[in-house]
């Protein structure tokens, strides 16, 4: 059976994990279309990943597949899952690597994966991403009922929902990622309609300092001064007009981010 499975880790391509995954999947099921979203998320980060799929996963057809692999738990406690929503599958760690994506696309059922029929032989304690992942996302692109993976469980969310600005007069966040430009994409979203109306009247502050506001697009900005602006993912970002923002502002991950509205 035909189909589409995303991949998204923090493997790198440096080394065979990818490789290996691939192969479980191409294994099981040789028509399958494998479509990297990328592997070159940073080692162990939950929230950029998660954001990144998020970003991404809604622009597949139905029926998609999406594997998400970022496991800094893997042999410990935590579970692994499948989930269908509406139009996709997922299959990952239950670590909040899906929250993001979840708050945009509500699972209808989500199973623990336990049922060795559907795992390689003697899962490695430290390769799940081959050994447990990959076989179940493998099989449910085959037409197997995701009920056969194992039990129903309650899906739990581990980060903050979604915050989005509406009426208020402050909004607090921090940054999420750093993209490849160096942009700094927070986890504060902006109504489209909104983005252009209203960010010229708003104040951002990144780790406590002002930012300008004003450009729509990068073009408009002055050269060498950290901006912000509304990004394609709808997220409030800071950027660089030719440059990285991470670089000129020192400022990357979890730095806090503050939008209000100026009297």
């Amino acid at each position: 059976m035909k189909g589409i499975v995303t991949l998204l880790t923090d493997f790198g391509t440096s080394d065979p994990y990818v490789a290996a995954v691939k192969g479980v999947l191409l294994s099981i099921n040789p028509a399958l279309d494998l479509v990297d979203i990328t592997h070159e998320i940073k080692p162990q980060n939950i929230q950029a990943a998660g954001f990144v799929l998020a970003s991404a996963f809604n622009y597949f057809p139905d029926g998609t597949l999406h594997l998400a692999v970022i496991d800094p738990g893997v042999g410990g406690k935590r579970r692994g899952l499948a989930a269908a929503t509406q139009r996709h599958l997922f299959v990952g760690p239950d670590n909040g690597l899906f929250d993001r994506a979840f708050t945009l696309a509500p699972p209808r059922l989500v199973v623990s994966l336990e049922n060795p029929d559907y795992q390689l032989p003697e899962p490695s304690d430290t390769f799940h991403g081959r050994d447990i992942f990959a076989p179940a996302a493998a099989h449910l692109t085959l037409g197997l009922p995701i009920e056969k993976l194992g039990p129903p469980i309650s899906y739990q969310m581990r980060f903050a929902g979604r915050l989005v600005l509406g009426d208020q007069d402050e909004l607090q966040g921090e940054i999420i990622h750093v993209d490849h430009f160096g942009n700094l994409i927070s986890n504060i979203e902006v109504p489209l309609r909104q983005s252009k109306d209203e960010l010229q009247y708003l104040q951002v502050l990144l780790a406590g300092e002002p930012v300008f506001t004003g450009p729509d697009i990068y073009e408009q900005a002055p050269p060498s001064r950290p901006f912000a602006l509304i990004g394609s993912s709808g997220h409030l970002e800071v950027a660089v007009r030719d440059g990285s923002a991470y670089e000129v502002t020192g400022h990357g991950v979890g730095a806090p981010v503050v939008i209000r509205r100026q009297e």
